[in-house]
């Protein structure tokens, strides 16, 4: 038995196929399942099952329109109440599945209804896939479901992992969905790349913690804001979402993206926003592509939903652009193509707005004017500048009215969010600074901080 590791780490979570050199069982895969299909193919293997662990908070599958186009065997959860065709599969059952066996085992805890897989392979070796279950040092979180939900979910997890970890083989390799950078995941995460279940027998909080009410307390009391996309992905993966179209389209005419700038409609730069303070067009938006690990939870969260959007850049960095935005259901996404503004928009200025550090904003910055510290809340209560006006990237845009007038100095964790921030004030018609900078650097720098 062979597991290949299929990694997102836009969203910080894994896919995976398992296979006996023949056939191949994949679990939890995203949408753009070319990447699937390209990884049995290298191994030479035909699927033929493919499975959920649970109905997916954070992401759109890709299951059910991959399991259409293969003809493979879809197993979803016989309690989930899902609009389309799949093969129910209850807690206890098996199935074979070539050279291995999978067993369901019923988790609840990230959902009700979210199972767990077990297989064994003819050599008695096991691998465990717990999706938003048993995840490496933590638990997926409880809260996505329902905020009357949370404190039962809770105690589920809790008792579900101590299940898993029972029926499991203690040297038995565990392979979670969820815990890789994922706002699905919940605790101390330990960031770690495998593990299996005796290790975290001895090092997981949900399983080391005796009293479970003290976890419980704990882990709510350690939850986090969460992106807004994700009330979006339960009743799409509910519904059964189609396939993904990854095609990028033509680029517009300069009249069409100026028209689209005039009338306020939402035109992303994916340049890197260095680039993007110096020069980019007005009323467009910074959502530095890079390697875009922070690009579609943060455009996913900030934007309003369903809102037309337009993404400017080169081509792979579109490209990539509809392949990540896809994952959370942003389909067909027009694009103008280039980087040089002046190029792409007729008649539409090229603005431009400072981008410094923290000693030139020690030096430069008069003490009337606002620091707007735009991480979230959690972050501010931990570690902030004195007097920082705090109002986290996702709630700009629906708190703009709480900015305070006058120059602004934008920061957050490490000038991600706050190159967006900008962007966004200054497409409100205020007066910006970009502080790019690393936060965890402030106090060395010089800048003094309160908790």
């Amino acid at each position: 038995m062979d597991v290949i590791i299929i990694e997102t780490p836009q969203l910080g979570d894994r896919s995976y196929l398992i296979h006996d050199s023949e056939v191949a069982l994949v679990i939890d895969p995203q949408r753009d399942t070319d990447r699937v299909e390209k990884t049995a193919a290298e191994a030479g293997v035909r699927i033929t099952h493919i499975a959920e662990t649970h109905i997916h908070n954070d992401y759109v599958t890709g299951g059910l329109a991959f399991a259409n186009q293969l003809g493979a065997v879809y197993l979803v959860n016989a309690a989930d109440p899902v609009a389309y065709k799949r093969t129910p599969i209850s807690d206890g059952e098996t199935i074979q599945i070539g050279g291995f066996l999978l067993k369901a085992v019923a988790t609840p805890g990230h959902t009700h209804t979210h199972l767990s897989y077990i297989v064994t392979s003819e050599s008695g070796e096991q691998a465990v896939f717990s999706g938003g279950s048993l995840l490496y040092g933590s638990v997926g979180r409880t809260d996505l479901v329902s905020a009357d939900d949370t404190v039962a979910l809770t105690h589920d997890q809790y008792g579900s992992v101590r299940r898993l970890v029972e029926e499991a083989a203690h040297e038995a390799a565990l392979y979670p969905t969820h815990g890789f950078g994922s706002f699905c995941s919940s605790g101390p995460a330990s960031g770690a790349g495998e593990s299996t279940v005796g290790e975290q027998l001895s090092t997981n909080h949900a399983l080391t913690d005796p009293d479970e009410e003290h976890f419980v307390h704990e882990l709510i009391a350690n939850l986090t804001a969460y992106p807004s996309y994700y009330a979006h992905m339960q009743p799409a993966n509910t519904r059964g979402p189609g396939p993904a179209d990854l095609s990028v389209p033509d680029s517009l005419e300069p009249a069409e993206l100026s028209r689209r700038l005039e009338d306020g409609e939402w035109v992303v730069d994916l340049r890197n926003r260095v680039a993007y303070a110096s020069n980019h067009l007005q009323g467009s938006v910074s959502f530095e592509y890079g390697d875009g690990s922070s690009f579609t939870t943060f455009l996913g969260w900030v934007l309003p939903w369903d809102k037309k959007l337009t993404l400017v850049g080169d081509r792979d960095d579109v490209q990539n652009a509809i392949r990540d935005l896809s994952r959370i259901g942003i389909d067909s996404p027009d694009a103008a193509l280039g980087t040089d503004p002046r190029k792409l928009a007729a008649d539409t200025a090229v603005v431009s707005y400072p981008r410094l550090g923290w000693e030139e904003m020690l030096t430069d910055r008069p003490e009337n004017e606002t620091i707007l510290d735009v991480r979230r809340t959690d972050e501010y209560a931990s570690a902030h500048i004195p007097g920082a006006v705090n109002i986290p990237l996702h709630e700009l845009l629906t708190r703009m009215d709480e900015v305070p007038a006058g120059k602004l100095w934008i920061h957050c964790g490490s000038g991600y969010r706050s190159g967006v921030g900008a962007s966004l004030l200054q497409r409100a018609g205020k007066d910006v600074v970009h502080i790019d900078a690393m936060f965890g650097e402030a106090e060395k720098a010089g800048v003094p901080l309160e908790s």
